[in-house]
């Protein structure tokens, strides 16, 4: 397993990062799960406070030693911080359940423009910072859903040693990007990737003329491994997240992993990664390119970022993320479609002649509905 240096924290992390949400049921298989991944080259383990039991398990799984070989990545539910005392007492909730005096890197959690805001309002870098002195937290980080500009906002605000962000080959466009990807290694710090798979929905919801191109292309690789391929490509990606619930799974991704290697996609392969992406937006909900030509929005609808989402919930049926980033980023500071009163402005330049006004209500109605 590839352990590259991460960032400036001077940590040597595997690329292939242990996803903590989706453990089995019982101790004895997550505890058989997590040592398998630690005895075979994984270290970096991702959990966070709201992911159900998965603290107090990992905490149980690490013991017998296994604490000194592993990472240990949490995060704070920001969205529970009501005043500033708040950050420390869920941090010493997550050590208790952990099993341990400190964490290696611990991330404000899901940081959108609310969460973000949250953060300020409560002093969470001097929380962080302080955690640092105590020796509670080893690193400062967080994870981000949301538009591109506002993560490089979050990402300038403060000394962040590591940034994990969502991104897999439909994605490189979406949320931060491989755009804020690449901005946050730039400038020194360590970057984690999540949603590799968009929850798994990448390669179970995927249209059949997917497997046609495939078949037809000389070198064969399954869908899963051509996406993974296509993030431990980047040089920019550190470590890469992937949630397993079972030893079968974990086995399948070190597989898969033990063939990563830095620029490993060819100019071929990287076209074919774009074609998997075009069949994927056929299912795109409105022929929206992103130019821009609609925009300023007198009321402040941020038309592009809507239908981007728009059309990430219509390809993806339903993820719910997309849903998340609108409430939590767009809607929250005013750019939501909700904000539309009709005034047909955008509808003059719009080079795709797309009746914005009305998809923006369909947008707003499918983005707001559980």
């Amino acid at each position: 397993m590839q352990k590259v240096k991460f960032g400036k924290t001077q940590l040597k992390a595997a690329r292939f990062g242990l996803g903590c949400m989706r453990f089995p049921k019982s101790q004895e298989e997550t505890s058989q799960l997590v040592r398998y991944a630690l005895d075979n080259g994984i270290n970096y383990l991702d959990t966070a406070y709201i992911y159900k039991d998965s603290e107090e398990k990992l905490g149980i799984a690490l013991q017998g030693g296994y604490r000194n070989k592993a990472i240990i990545a949490t995060k704070s539910p920001v969205w529970d911080v009501k005043k500033y005392d708040d950050f420390e007492k869920y941090l010493d909730e997550e050590l208790i359940r952990l099993k341990t005096d400190y964490v290696d890197l611990y991330l404000l959690h899901s940081l959108g423009s609310q969460n973000y805001e949250s953060v300020l309002k409560y002093d969470g870098f001097t929380f962080l910072d302080k955690m640092v002195k105590k020796g509670k937290i080893r690193h400062k980080a967080f994870s981000f859903h949301g538009t591109n500009e506002l993560f490089k906002e979050i990402f300038d605000a403060f000394d962040w040693e590591m940034a994990q962000v969502q991104l897999n080959i439909l994605d490189e466009f979406q949320q931060a990007g491989l755009d804020g990807l690449v901005y946050a290694h730039n400038k020194g710090a360590a970057t984690v990737v999540m949603e590799p798979l968009r929850g798994g929905h990448l390669i179970t919801n995927y249209p059949t003329e997917i497997d046609k191109l495939l078949d037809e292309y000389p070198t064969k690789r399954l869908l899963i491994e051509w996406a993974f391929r296509w993030l431990y490509s980047l040089r920019e990606a550190d470590v890469i997240l992937s949630g397993v619930s079972t030893l079968e799974q974990l086995k399948q991704n070190l597989a898969i992993f033990e063939q990563g290697e830095y620029d490993c996609m060819s100019k071929e392969d990287l076209f074919l990664m774009t074609q998997v992406r075009e069949i994927f937006e056929k299912k795109n909900a409105v022929n929206c390119t992103s130019c821009g030509y609609c925009m300023p929005c007198p009321y402040d609808v941020n038309i592009p970022e809507v239908f981007k989402l728009y059309n990430s919930v219509s390809m993806m049926s339903n993820h719910f993320i997309d849903k998340l980033v609108y409430k939590d980023s767009l809607m929250f500071s005013g750019n939501g479609a909700d904000k539309c009163v009709d005034c047909g402005v955008c509808k003059v330049h719009c080079p795709q002649s797309i009746d914005i006004p009305e998809e923006l209500k369909k947008a707003h109605s499918v983005l707001t509905n559980r």
